[in-house]
């Protein structure tokens, strides 16, 4: 990965392993980093995808991003992806619960969607917002 991103979406999951395995095998994220506690359990996590990533940790760690989440809902995010299909096609293969199957947007994506193994929803599609958003 060239530069770091500006934005790192950040999820915490009762098993954040299991988290890893279906991000990286259905949805093809890559492992940037993992780090575990003594007891295996994933502390902090950073999976890149093009040139974002979205970092991920274990809820009841007791750190502060814990106890600030412990009544968050869950989060929903964003990635570009070049071939709509083709990644759909992985992520069916490994099994992901897919809730709106590809189709083309009005706005000229082409996305579907999909939920992790925790319920946080995953959109993949074809937009790409504008590295220079309109001044308001």
């Amino acid at each position: 990965m060239a530069q770091s991103p500006s934005i790192c979406p950040a999820l915490l999951y009762e098993d954040a392993s299991a988290a890893i395995e279906q991000l990286t095998k259905a949805f093809g994220f890559a492992r940037h980093a993992v780090y575990e506690d003594k007891g295996g359990r994933v502390v902090h996590a950073e999976l890149t995808f093009g040139n974002g990533m979205v970092m991920l940790g274990s809820k009841g760690t007791g750190g502060e991003y814990d106890k600030l989440m412990a009544d968050a809902g869950p989060m929903g995010v964003f990635v570009h992806v070049d071939d709509v299909d083709a990644h759909h096609a992985r992520a069916v293969e490994q099994g992901a619960e897919i809730v709106m199957a590809p189709r083309d947007q009005d706005y000229g994506s082409r996305d579907y969607m999909a939920r992790d193994v925790e319920g946080n929803l995953w959109s993949f599609g074809t937009y790409e917002p504008a590295a220079e958003a309109a001044e308001t």
